[in-house]
C-alpha cells in the first residue's frame, strides 16, 4: 500500500517521521537532496531488497538495486498483491526509507531493528482517516550444523502491500516465491493478508523436520544407553534438550500469536486468512505435544543414563568388595603363618600344601555363601 495523502498536510505524520528518525540517528533534511546523474541509491550491508507484485494472471519479480527510483515509483495498475522483502543485516539508513515511504509506525521500527523480540501482533493506526497497519513479530527456526538457531522475521500488513524485514539470508523468500510463479496457485488468487498466512505456515511448519530430526537422535541415543555402545552421551543429550527448550519458547508465543490473529479482527485480514489461520493453529498445537513428549524423552535418557551409570558402578564395587572380603581371613592367615616363629613346615613338608588347601577351602566356601545369598 502506498502512502496515501500529502505529508505537509498531515501533521501527525509528520511528527511520526520526526521521531522514528530520531530514534535512527538519521535525521534528513526536509527534502531529500536530489541525487548526482547516474547515481544509484543501492542497500548496504549486505541488505537484499526483493518486490513481489501478482495477480492471478500475471506476476514480477524485481530484485531492486536502485531503492531511490524504486521508492519514487508506483505498483504496476494491474498489482494486485505487493510483497517487499528485505532481507540480511539491518541497514538503519534503508529500514528509515521504506518506512518513510509506507509510513511504517516509529515504534514498530524499533522492534524490527531490536531483533530479541517475542512473537507478536500489534496494530499501529497512524490517523483517524487512514486504515492501520498489523504489525508482526515472528521467529523462523532452521537446523545450523550441530544446533537449532532463531531468526527474526517482522512483517507490516496493509490491505495490498506486504513490508517484511528478515533477520539474515532470503531463506523466506526462497520458499514462498515457487508458489507465487505457479499460476494455479491458491496464493495467486487471494489478498496479501493470504500471504502473510503463507509465510506464517511456511515458519510453522519448518519446526517439524528439526523435531523428526531430533527424534531420531533419540531414538540412536537410547540404543546407544541401553546396550552400552558408547562411553558419554550425556553432552548429546543436553544439547538436544537445549534446542528443545529453545523451540519450546519460540512455539509457545507463536501459538498465542495465531490465535490472536485468528479471534481478533483487522480490517487488513480477511475472513479466508483467518480461517486458514485455524489450521496453523493446530500445527502449532501439534508441534507443542512433540516438544513436551521429546522432552520428557530426553528427561528420562538422562535418567536411566545416570541409573546404568551407576548401576555399573555399583557393580564394580560390589566385586571389589567381594574379592577384598575373601582375602581377610587368607591375609590373616598368611600374616600368622609367616610370624617370625617355628612353623609346622619345617619340620613337616605336607604341612605347606595343607595350608593352602586349607586357604582354597575358605575362599571357595565364603564365595558358596555370597551365592547362596545372592549376593553374587
Amino acid at each position: 500500500m502506498n502512502a496515501a495523502g500529502d505529508e505537509s498536510q498531515n501533521p501527525e505524520n509528520k511528527a511520526a517521521k520526526r521521531h522514528w528518525a530520531e530514534v535512527l540517528d538519521l535525521m534528513p533534511p526536509p527534502e531529500r537532496p536530489a541525487q548526482e546523474p547516474g547515481e544509484v541509491l543501492q542497500p548496504g550491508s549486505g541488505m537484499q531488497v526483493t518486490c513481489i507484485d501478482y495477480c492471478p494472471e500475471q506476476y514480477a519479480i524485481e530484485q531492486v538495486t536502485d531503492v531511490a527510483d524504486f521508492l519514487a515509483r508506483h505498483r504496476p495498475p494491474w498489482s494486485e498483491v505487493r510483497w517487499i522483502h528485505l532481507a540480511g543485516p539491518g541497514d538503519p539508513a534503508l529500514i528509515h526509507l521504506f518506512a518513510e515511504k509506507y509510513e511504517l509506525h516509529p515504534l514498530a521500527i524499533e522492534d524490527v531493528l531490536n531483533l530479541d523480540q517475542r512473537p507478536k501482533a500489534e496494530d499501529f493506526p497512524f490517523s483517524e482517516d487512514q486504515l492501520g497497519r498489523l504489525f508482526i513479530i515472528a521467529r523462523a527456526v532452521a537446523r545450523k550444523a550441530d544446533h537449532v538457531e532463531s531468526d527474526q522475521v517482522s512483517f507490516f500488513l496493509g490491505r495490498k502491500t506486504l513490508v517484511s524485514f528478515e533477520e539474515k539470508e532470503p531463506d523466506l523468500l526462497r520458499a514462498v516465491e515457487s508458489r507465487i510463479r505457479d499460476n494455479v496457485s491458491r496464493m495467486r488468487h487471494h489478498d496479501a493478508s493470504f500471504l502473510l498466512y503463507c509465510v506464517m505456515d511456511h515458519l510453522v511448519d519448518s519446526f517439524f523436520p528439526i523435531l523428526e530430526e531430533i527424534s531420531d537422535n533419540l531414538d540412536e541415543i537410547e540404543d546407544s544407553v541401553l546396550y552400552g555402545t558408547s562411553e558419554n552421551v550425556l553432552p548429546d543429550i543436553y544439547r538436544f534438550r537445549r534446542d528443545l527448550s529453545l523451540l519450546r519458547r519460540i512455539a509457545w508465543p507463536m501459538r498465542e500469536l495465531i490465535f490472536k490473529l485468528h479471534r481478533e479482527p483487522h480490517v487488513c485480514l480477511s475472513e479466508t486468512t483467518a480461517t486458514y489461520l485455524r489450521d496453523i493453529y493446530d500445527h502449532l498445537v501439534q508441534v507443542q505435544d512433540l516438544l513436551e513428549t521429546y522432552r520428557e524423552f530426553a528427561e528420562s535418557l538422562t535418567q536411566t543414563y545416570m541409573s546404568l551409570v551407576s548401576n555399573r558402578m555399583n557393580n564394580i564395587m560390589k566385586t571389589l568388595t567381594i574379592v577384598s572380603t575373601i582375602f581377610v581371613p587368607l591375609t590373616f592367615l598368611a600374616g600368622v603363618y609367616g610370624m617370625n616363629m617355628p612353623i609346622p613346615e619345617n619340620e613337616f613338608s605336607w604341612a605347606y600344601p595343607v595350608f593352602w588347601l586349607f586357604c582354597v577351602s575358605v575362599g571357595g566356601g565364603m564365595l558358596y555363601m555370597f551365592h547362596r545369598h545372592n549376593w553374587i
